[in-house]
């Protein structure tokens, strides 16, 4: 079964759909209704709902770090770029990501602008 991300919203509502078939299930913070909410409020959603926190926010890094895991985190290390680049890295790298999602002892994985 594929990974779902939670996509925070510092990354377009519109990826959720780009992403779909390869990670079925995803959705935004907009979607679930955590815009605006706190890091930890995320944080505690996700685990719960089996979600991997997917940002370009160093927070959820520290909180990683701080608590491993679950929930997971993708930490998109990719500065002011499209939401086409975040796609097309995404997309690419989802082989990694499945195997990052599907094994027990990370808690982060870092990808970075090619």
């Amino acid at each position: 079964m594929a990974g779902r991300l939670l996509l925070d919203e510092n990354l377009s509502l519109r990826l959720c759909s780009a992403l779909s078939d390869v990670f079925p299930g995803s959705a935004h913070v907009r979607d679930v209704g955590l815009v605006g909410d706190s890091d930890h409020k995320i944080w505690t959603f996700a685990a719960a709902n089996d979600y991997t926190i997917t940002t370009k926010d160093d927070d959820f890094r520290g909180l990683s770090l701080l608590y491993g895991a679950p929930p997971k985190v993708i930490w998109l290390v990719v500065g002011n770029t499209s939401t086409a680049v975040i796609q097309r890295i995404l997309l690419e790298q989802a082989a990694a990501i499945e195997t990052f999602i599907s094994e027990d002892t990370t808690s982060l994985l870092t990808l970075r602008k090619p």
